[in-house]
């Protein structure tokens, strides 16, 4: 078919300016004669031009690169004894939701197949509203404390002075912040490296609190299990990808739900009572700790499948914003440190990327009404609260309390001397590392030891030798077989 044959769908009806004035000419503007200027009076060029020099939203800080689905959840266990979470609350209840995977570090052109943690993040449209399940591919994190998190990433991101990817500032800080370690293991095994988005796990990684009906609390970690089966890529094959096909992972999910392959996760969760939670042997709150499931068995929930591409990448996926405080009752955050950190520091970047109504855009917007005292700011849409006063308590109407949520609120006990209490490095932080270290087969162990040397050889010696030593308390063999390929590349080590 030749490009003239193209047929025209004439039912989308007369192109319009930004106001829906009919446009009768788009092809040329507005010239003081044949060959004069242009007129600052063509309004729909100014208007054109003026939305186009502003398309380009600022990047994410961190999980600028991803793609994202429509689907649903259904329950296919009762839970209601655990959350009086509505859409939890009947076997066989859906709920819509959107689904965004990315990487971390990198900025939007990179490529989907880097050595990076990818983030997992879920919302959840439900009748009160929407929970965001905000997670990663993984089960924990670098850090434990939310103050290292701009340090961190600034790591991940590009020297001040180059402008270049340089390895010194990510082994430099690891080096003197070792409880990364056991996710640096995970990050250099095969699993750094997930063949497309489908096959990958997700987890909320923090600990979340569910409470039921009566007010009573447990605290669990969500875990999303992929039917499609777990599938890793070589760095060779990663890196063959980067060069053809930089987009593997976002094609992959598109075209696989194009053509009906839908992928799914089976959805669940290990619980814990609070008296659990607070003597269990590591502290449950520390997101660069795993909970045993030999010691709190996955308990199923719900299965989320995603059956629907996003009509507009810009309008869905780009504009998706997702928080760990946007949350429902029956659902509410632990005192993990680095959750309280994300409460804030989520919506906070979000009214700087997208506005000061950034819930109102249609991805984000819930599903029941909204009614808030808020009013006016970038982007206002529809009434903008009408006639009611944005005032409360007031005389003249509007909306009131929730006697019955505020009744279920948990009261949560916290005792302790206000400070900056210190997370002392003991060998606990080594002990996790150790037993994944020793879990991995011996092919597994050598690719793990082979990534992280080839990466750690471009850093300083200094970097290199403190590492070396931190693996080594992790486990002899591990940091013996890095030592001993970073002295073959190295003479002076």
């Amino acid at each position: 078919m030749k490009s003239t044959d193209i047929p025209m769908d004439q039912s989308l009806g007369v192109l319009t300016t930004g106001t829906g004035n009919p446009v009768a000419k788009n092809q040329t503007s507005q010239t003081a004669g044949y060959y004069g200027p242009v007129l600052i009076q063509d309004f729909h060029l100014i208007d054109k031009l003026a939305h186009f020099d502003r398309e380009r939203i600022p990047e994410r800080v961190v999980h600028a690169k991803g793609a994202g689905a429509h689907g649903y959840f259904e329950v296919t266990k009762d839970i209601s004894h655990l959350t009086c979470a509505k859409f939890l609350s009947n076997v066989g209840k859906r709920t819509p939701v959107f689904t965004r995977f990315s990487t971390v570090g990198g900025e939007q052109g990179s490529a989907d197949t880097a050595r990076d943690p990818r983030g997992f993040a879920v919302k959840f449209y439900t009748e009160e509203g929407n929970w965001d399940m905000v997670g990663n591919n993984t089960p924990i994190f670098f850090i434990r404390d939310p103050i290292k998190f701009p340090d961190f990433i600034h790591t991940q991101k590009r020297d001040p002075r180059t402008h270049l990817k340089n390895p010194d500032m990510q082994w430099d800080f690891w080096s003197h912040v070792p409880e990364a370690l056991h996710q640096v293991t995970i990050l250099f095994s095969n699993r750094g490296t997930p063949d497309g988005y489908r096959h990958m796990h997700g987890y909320s990684s923090h600990t979340l609190k569910l409470v039921n009906s009566a007010g009573v609390a447990h605290y669990v970690k969500w875990h999303f299990r992929t039917e499609q089966g777990i599938k890793n890529l070589s760095a060779a094959r990663a890196a063959e990808l980067e060069g053809s096909d930089p987009d593997y992972a976002t094609r992959d999910l598109f075209e696989a739900i194009e053509r009906g392959d839908n992928p799914a996760w089976k959805v669940y969760i290990q619980v814990m009572t609070e008296e659990e939670a607070f003597n269990y042997k590591y502290n449950v709150f520390d997101v660069t700790k795993v909970v045993s499931q030999k010691d709190f068995p996955l308990q199923e929930v719900g299965r989320m499948v995603l059956d629907r591409n996003p009509e507009n990448y810009f309008a869905e996926v780009e504009q998706a914003a997702f928080s760990p405080s946007h949350m429902v009752p029956g659902i509410a955050p632990s005192p993990d440190r680095m959750l309280q950190g994300r409460l804030f520091s989520y919506p906070d970047t979000h009214r700087h990327r997208l506005g000061a109504n950034y819930l109102q855009l249609p991805i984000n917007k819930p599903l029941p009404p909204v009614r808030t005292h808020q009013r006016d700011g970038p982007m206002a849409l529809g009434d903008n609260g009408g006639r009611l006063p944005n005032y409360e308590p007031n005389s003249f109407g509007g909306p009131a309390e929730n006697r019955e949520a505020r009744e279920l609120d948990v009261h949560t006990r916290l005792d302790g001397l206000v400070g900056r209490h210190t997370y002392e490095l003991t060998d606990a932080d080594f002990e996790q590392p150790r037993a994944l270290y020793r879990l991995l087969s011996d092919q597994e162990r050598q690719d793990l030891v082979d990534n992280i040397a080839g990466n750690i050889a471009k850093a300083k010696l200094v970097f290199q030798r403190r590492i070396v030593e931190h693996l080594k308390r992790i486990d002899g063999d591990y940091g013996g077989r890095v030592e001993m390929i970073l002295k073959a590349k190295n003479h002076e080590y």
